[in-house]
Order: structure tokens, then sequence, then C-alpha cells
């Protein structure tokens, strides 16, 4: 039964051209990629003591209830798939396979260490993501991997990345839909290398232009990771230029800072704006989202949470958005008519709309996040080491 309150709000978005109603339905329907890795600090499970180092990425931070085993793993995502609206689907790193008591390396892994996974993703319908995984490694010491100038050490690099493509095919047809696999390479010196084109020429690796001319040219999909630019870029404004030419785009959405990239996602201008162009460029249903952050220094499961509702909100506000009028606006060249619609929508009563999406997906209200989370850390997480 709908409440009074979003009936009301139903009503003020009516008066500017919005159903309310088709915008969560539609909210409904987009899959948001939820990241693994969040809930033991990129460390994964090749070995037991397994933990993130090298790459030029960092987890700051040693909040108690960490995952140490997949299985605890696993538990925690379920309590977050209980708590956050929508559908969603799991993003894996290489890393995280059942290994079992025998060491397997990058180079060796194969789709019998994924079953587990595929498993449970099917038991709690879910669908699988993947990622290779280029650094944790001895032989990424040095900084290079895919464009190493060793060619042992290259070789090594290419053969894992052969081998997640096939795991993520094998996903793919065993979930009925297609597995995104996402390749991030930590490739780059500290200093200023006098051969840039050298490296570069090996992998073809390089800038984020560089990224976006070969993508173009190779068929492939481009990801672009909102933690991996300067802080006053603004992706929102790559968008609307990629999506002229490319049908497709995957999107790890994460909160750079000035001093560190992959803090957890909030609901905030730079989150809106990538969901307005989404919206807006017509290609929301084709785009693929992903998280990317991890924060150690708080509760990992409350986190996962907060970033994961935070994108789903930016999406709802994008969908609640009167783009039509709006452009009618700007092509009849009222300016002043576009610019006070936009600020109209800054005092709706949007959190009334959220609060019903909730409901309809039996998930917890927004004041009900603190206890619920903090429950779960004090029955479950505190009693890990």
């Amino acid at each position: 039964m709908k409440t009074t309150s979003y009936q009301y709000a139903k009503e003020q978005y009516r008066k500017i051209g919005v159903d309310t109603d088709a915008a969560l339905e539609r909210l409904n329907r987009i899959p948001i990629s939820i990241h693994c890795w969040q809930g033991d600090d990129v460390g994964g499970f090749e070995t037991p003591d397994s933990e993130l180092s090298g790459g030029g990425i960092q987890v700051t931070g040693s909040h108690p209830g960490k995952a140490q085993t997949i299985e605890q793993l696993r538990a925690d995502i379920e309590e977050v798939l209980s708590i956050v609206p929508g559908p969603h689907r799991i993003s894996l790193h290489a890393s995280y396979g059942e290994f079992g008591s025998e060491f397997v390396d990058r180079d060796e892994i194969e789709v019998k260490h994924f079953q587990g996974w595929m498993d449970w993703a099917k038991a709690n319908n879910v669908h699988l993501d993947f990622n290779g995984t280029f650094f944790s490694h001895l032989k990424a010491n040095d900084g290079y991997t895919l464009a190493s100038k060793d060619e042992e050490i290259r070789q090594f690099w290419i053969e894992h990345a052969k081998r997640t493509r096939k795991i993520a095919a094998w996903i793919g047809e065993q979930q009925g839909s297609p597995c995104i696999l996402n390749t991030w390479i930590p490739d780059g010196a500290k200093n200023h290398t006098a051969d840039k084109m050298g490296y570069r020429a090996i992998l073809k690796v390089g800038s984020h232009e560089f990224y976006m001319n070969y993508t173009a040219r190779s068929d492939k999909m481009l990801c672009l990771d909102m933690g991996h630019f300067h802080t006053e870029e603004d992706v929102s404004d790559k968008l609307s230029s990629i999506l002229l030419f490319d049908d497709e785009i995957l999107l790890h959405v994460s909160r750079p800072m000035h001093w560190d990239s992959d803090h957890v996602v909030l609901f905030d201008d730079k989150t809106r704006r990538v969901a307005q162009e989404l919206v807006r460029s017509g290609k929301l249903e084709s785009c693929h989202i992903g998280l990317d952050f991890f924060d150690a220094s708080i509760n990992r499961v409350g986190a996962w949470v907060t970033g994961t509702r935070s994108m789903r909100k930016a999406l709802l506000f994008a969908l609640l958005e009167p783009t039509d009028q709006l452009i009618e606006y700007e092509e009849t060249g009222n300016g002043y008519a576009a610019m006070a619609l936009s600020e109209h929508l800054s005092v709706l009563p949007f959190g009334e709309v959220w609060a019903e999406f909730l409901r309809r997906n039996n998930v917890p209200l927004e004041e009900e996040l603190i206890q619920r989370v903090g429950t779960y850390e004090q029955v479950i997480l505190k009693e890990r080491l």
C-alpha cells in the first residue's frame, strides 16, 4: 500500500511532467555490479595470509570484522544484498578463487576454481562479473605487468589475461548473461621515464586518451574509473563524447580525494551528474555500472551498503528529471526557465520517492540503516579475530 507521503511526492513530480511510478519501475531493472573486494580489503584468498600489496593502490584502516574466508565474505555479501534495493551483480577478482590447500599461480587459474562462486551466485539469484588481478604479486613488484620489458614477466601476465577471458566467457555461458571482464593494470613509473613510447608500443598501454583510441579501434569496451581522474575532473563530461561512438561502456563508480582514490561512493554532485548523463544520453540500459571502492577504516558492510545505495539514489534522482522539458526550454532560448526548473528539482520531495523504492524492495529505510548494520557488526563481525 502506497503511503500518503509518497502520494504527495508523486503529485508534486506529476506537476512537472514526471511519472514517479514509471521511474521506480525502470530503476528496478538497472543492475549495479557490487565489488567483492570491499569485504576483505582487496586481499583475496590465494594464500591464508593474502593481502593487498603493490600496484599503486592501498587500503587505509584496520576496522575489526574483515572477512578472512570465502565463507565469511559470501555471508557479508548476502547481508549487503538483503539491505540494498534493486537488482545487483557481484564482481569478482581472479584472486578470489577457491584454491584449497594448493597454491595456484595467476597463470594457472581455471574455471574449476570459480565453480563455487557460480553455484553461490545461482543460489542467490545474482550474476557475476570478473576482473584480472595484475597486482599483489612478485611479478608485479617492478611496476610493470603486460607492458614489462622482461619477456618472461610479460608472458606470465599475458597468460593470466587469457585465462581470465576464458573464465569470464564460461561464467557468461553458465548464467545466461554476459560476464563483463575488466582488465586494469598498474603499469607505470613513479618518476619520469625516457621511454614512454617503448612501454606503450609493447602493450599499446598508456594514458586515458590512448585507451580511448585503442578500444575504439579494437572493438573493446572502455572502462572509466571515477577514482582514477583528478578530483577537479568531471567524468560525466566525458560520457557525452564517448557515448556518441560507443554503445556500451563500463563505469567503475568511486570517489576520489586529493590524496587518494577509491573512497566510498556518496550521493554527491559528481555521482548525480554521472547518473544524469547516463539517463540523458539514452544509454542507461546499455551501460554497465560497477562499484570500486575499499575502506577499512569503517564498518565494511556499512561501506558497501551506503556506497551501493548512493549510486542507486543517484540513478533515481536522474530518472526523476523532466529532461525533455529542460531540452525544450534550451532549444527555444528560454535559458532562465531551464535554470529555474533545475533549481525547482532541488526542493521536490525526492526522499519520499526513494523511501517508496525501499519499501517496494522490502529493505531497510534510511533511518533504519545504522541499527541494521550495527546489529550485524555486534552479532557477526565482532566474533571474528
